[in-house]
């Protein structure tokens, strides 16, 4: 009986210490979520709410940043750029003032703020951003056990979900034009982000234990304005990984482990802000300003394949900035003026069907099972049926400027606003109330 007992009490401790090692369930880990493609199954999210129904809690938050939520556990994490008030805040010649580049960490269940972590200090000298760019939109990743937090030009750190610094680099500064915008992905032991700026355009992977460069891939490409924003993807392609990068006037399939390039296709684009996406087999991809096309391009090819794997093209209400959904051999978009939904055969490009919702959009699309969401810069989410023609189910208004993509944390909704994080539940935990630091 007492060794029956005692070998109870040993399957106990280790339960015990084996769960307190594993990492913490993540619900949204990096932008557009588990998979990097904005779509979500079996969950019953909220399809209508307004600043006084279906909302659990509002948090305002200190500060300004467009980066999108992301969730491990029960907590969520975002960043902020804050603004230094103080009598000696050095004046440049912009004047503006010097910021402090912070990671907040909110409570899931009450909105509570409940840590502020100062990475790094951005001086009243750094150059000015776009009026719809912050400076702090990149949104963090959860790899399974530590936070990357990314800021562009002023560095990259690494973080644990308690707050503790566990490197910091801002050794890769660039200059930037309209500031920083791309998010960083991690690839087994690699953190892998973008730097396109006024002369930079490489492609860079730090050791995520340690923050160091392991390698850097140039751009190698001729183009006026090298400048953009875009967030890796990685995925299994052609029988290999491939990292599918676009830039100014090319986009890149890397060697995720080494950075060679596998294949490249070249066009006529800056300023590139879309994720890429790949559905039925090829990589879809947003050629950005000044007018995009859209470009099915197939995989399997090696080096230049400009000429022979661009399947097909569109430039019609193909978006600047949200990036696109895939599914059932289907894209969906919608374009950042005007607010027009396209949904495209993605075999063929063929247009099966075009909705107006009205707005402008910044904010990638979510879709939930059949059911799109369309957040606007306004704040007014339009929520669609799409399992067939396209059905207005909702239009919910917020009020308040949104360019933030939404998150999801259980059957709810996570809606960043200029002011503040919204929790939005099919049952409200009670009246909306801010928390004011």
């Amino acid at each position: 009986m007492n060794m029956q007992l005692n070998r109870l009490a040993v399957v106990i401790c280790f339960a015990i210490s084996g769960c307190a090692a594993f990492p913490a369930r993540a619900d949204w880990p990096a932008f557009r979520g588990p998979n990097r493609d904005g779509i979500v199954r079996n969950r019953d999210l909220p399809t209508a709410w307004s600043p006084s129904t279906n909302i659990g809690w509002r948090t305002e938050l200190p500060g300004q940043g467009w980066s999108s939520p992301v969730v491990v556990g029960d907590r969520i994490y975002l960043t902020a750029a804050i603004a230094e008030q103080t009598a000696d805040n050095e004046q440049a010649t912009q004047n503006q003032p010097a910021y402090r580049l912070v990671l907040f960490c909110v409570a899931a269940e009450s909105g509570e703020l409940l840590q502020e972590v100062e990475l790094f200090r951005q001086t009243a000298d750094a150059p000015r951003i776009h009026q719809k760019n912050s400076h702090a939109s990149p949104t963090a990743v959860y790899d399974g056990e530590n936070l990357f937090v990314h800021f562009g030009h002023q560095g990259t750190a690494c973080v644990s979900l308690q707050g503790d610094v566990l490197w910091k680099n801002d050794s890769l500064g660039y200059q930037p034009v309209h500031g920083g915008g791309g998010s960083p992905s991690v690839v087994g032991e690699l953190l892998i982000f973008s730097r396109d700026g006024a002369e930079t355009a490489e492609i860079t992977a730090l050791d995520k234990r340690s923050g160091q460069v392991v390698w850097k891939s140039q751009r190698g490409v001729e183009a006026q304005k090298k400048f953009s924003f875009c967030t890796p993807l990685v995925a299994s392609l052609a029988g290999q990984q491939q990292l599918i990068l676009p830039g100014s006037n090319v986009v890149q399939s890397l060697d995720p482990t080494n950075g060679q390039e596998i294949w490249r296709v070249r066009y006529d684009g800056y300023s590139v802000i879309p994720r890429p996406i790949v559905e039925a087999g090829m990589v879809f991809v947003c050629t950005g300003y000044n007018r995009p096309s859209l470009l099915a391009i197939d995989p399997s090819g090696r080096g230049d394949v400009t000429d022979t794997h661009v399947k097909w093209s569109t430039n019609s209400n193909v978006p600047h900035t949200p990036s696109l959904i895939g599914f059932d051999s289907k894209l969906l978009m919608v374009n950042d003026t005007g607010g027009i939904v396209s949904c495209l055969d993605a075999l063929s490009g063929r247009e099966l069907w075009k909705e107006r919702v009205g707005g402008n959009f910044s904010a990638s699309p979510l879709l939930v099972d059949s059911k799109l969401y369309l957040l606007d810069e306004e704040g007014t989410c339009s929520v669609l049926d799409v399992s067939g023609e396209p059905q207005e189910l909702a239009k919910n208004r917020i009020g308040e400027r949104c360019l933030s993509s939404f998150a999801v944390i259980d059957n709810d909704l996570l809606l960043r606003s200029e002011n503040a994080l919204y929790r939005i539940s099919n049952q409200s935990q009670g009246s909306s109330r801010p928390f004011v630091r």
